[in-house]
C-alpha cells in the first residue's frame, strides 16, 4: 500500500541518514509549533526516565543528567546526534517513519507512547500493530453477546476496530483481508464481494464518501487521513467521481438489505452507539426487520461460531 505522508519525509544533514535538513521557507503555523514542542518534552521525558543499565551502558563516574544522554539515544537507534538533538529542541525538521521507529525503540515506548510518538511527529506508524485501539474487554464482550446480530466498532475514518463473527461473514470473510484492507471505505468502492453483498450500492457510495468528507474536515492534515483518500482515489473511479461532488449527508433508511451468497438476503435495522465522545469510535449493530432474516442471521452465525476465527480484531 502506498502511503502518502509529506511531513515524514526521510531527512538527510550533518548528522547523516536521518539527520538535521534544512528548514523550509516561511513560518510554520502555530499548530506545528505547538505539536513540535510537545514532541520536544515527550521525548526527553522518555529518555530521562532510562537508566543506563536498562539498556546495557556504563554510568559512569560523571553523569549528571537524568537517564540516558542525548548521544546514547542517538546511538541507540543508529541516528545522529545533531538529528536528535535538534528533535529535542522542537527544531522544524522533517523525519522519516523509520527514524522514528528507532527512535522508539531506544526509548523503550510501549505501545501506546509509540502511538504518541508518531501522532506527534505528524507520521503514519509503517509497523501498526494489531491490538485494537479503544475496544475495552467489556466491549468485546457486547459484541460477543450482540450474536446472532452482526456488531462492529468502527471510527470516524471507517476503520474496522472489532467485530464479531456474524459480522465477520455478513459481507465477505474480514478475516481472510489483510489489515489494512479492513475499512468499509475501502471495501465499499474496492471488494467486490463487499459490493455484491449491499443491497443500495450506490446510495451507500455516495453516503459513506459524504460522511467522510464532513469527518475529515476536523483531520485533513493528519497523515492516515491523507493517506486513505490518496489510496482511494488511486484505486476507484467511482470514488473519485463522487468526491468531486462535495456531496453532503442526507437522510436515509436505516433499513440495509444484504444479499450474503448461502443464507440468501437480509434485511436488517442498522442501529449506532457512540462508544465515546462523538465523532469518535462508534459500535453499529444491525437486528433483523422480520422472521426470515432473523433466520438467516442465526445460520450465519452458526457457521462463523464453528471457525475458530469467529471473533476478530485490527
Amino acid at each position: 500500500m502506498t502511503v502518502h505522508a509529506p511531513l515524514s519525509q526521510t531527512a538527510t544533514g550533518p548528522g547523516g541518514p536521518g539527520g538535521p535538513a534544512a528548514p523550509p521557507y516561511g513560518t510554520a503555523p502555530r499548530d506545528d509549533a505547538a505539536r513540535r514542542a510537545e514532541l520536544a518534552a515527550f521525548l526527553r521525558s522518555r529518555r530521562e526516565r532510562i537508566t543506563p543499565e536498562q539498556v546495557g551502558l556504563p554510568r559512569g563516574s560523571r553523569r549528571r543528567t537524568p537517564g540516558l544522554r542525548r548521544e546514547e539515544v542517538a546511538h541507540l537507534g543508529a541516528v545522529g546526534v545533531t538529528w536528535y538533538t535538534w528533535l529535542e529542541q522542537a527544531r522544524d525538521i522533517h523525519v522519516s517513519p523509520q527514524v522514528l521507529d528507532a527512535v522508539a525503540r531506544a526509548l523503550l515506548l510501549d505501545r501506546a507512547e509509540r502511538s504518541h510518538l508518531f501522532a506527534l511527529a505528524g507520521a503514519v506508524d509503517p509497523k501498526r500493530g494489531t491490538e485494537c485501539t479503544g475496544v475495552t474487554s467489556e466491549l468485546w464482550q457486547l459484541l460477543h453477546q450482540l450474536a446472532p446480530f452482526p456488531a462492529v466498532v468502527q471510527n470516524s475514518r471507517f476503520d474496522i476496530l472489532a467485530y464479531n463473527g456474524t459480522y465477520g461473514r455478513l459481507m465477505c470473510d474480514l478475516d481472510a483481508l489483510p489489515e489494512e484492507d479492513r475499512n468499509c471505505m475501502w471495501l465499499a468502492f474496492t471488494h467486490a464481494e463487499w459490493r455484491a453483498s449491499v443491497g443500495d450500492l450506490e446510495g451507500t457510495m455516495r453516503l459513506m464518501a459524504a460522511k467522510f468528507r464532513a469527518s475529515m474536515a476536523e483531520h485533513v492534515a493528519e497523515p492516515a487521513w491523507k493517506a486513505l483518500l490518496a489510496r482511494l482515489m488511486d484505486a476507484s473511479s467511482e470514488f473519485r467521481e463522487i468526491w468531486a461532488q462535495h456531496e453532503v449527508i442526507r437522510p436515509v433508511s436505516s433499513v440495509k438489505l444484504f444479499r450474503h451468497p448461502r443464507v440468501g438476503t437480509l434485511q436488517l435495522t442498522a442501529t449506532s452507539l457512540w462508544t465515546g465522545p462523538n465523532p469518535g469510535p462508534k459500535l453499529l449493530s444491525y437486528t433483523p426487520v422480520d422472521e426470515m432474516s432473523r433466520e438467516r442471521l442465526e445460520q450465519l452465525a452458526a457457521e462463523a461460531a464453528a471457525e475458530p476465527s469467529a471473533l476478530a480484531a485490527v
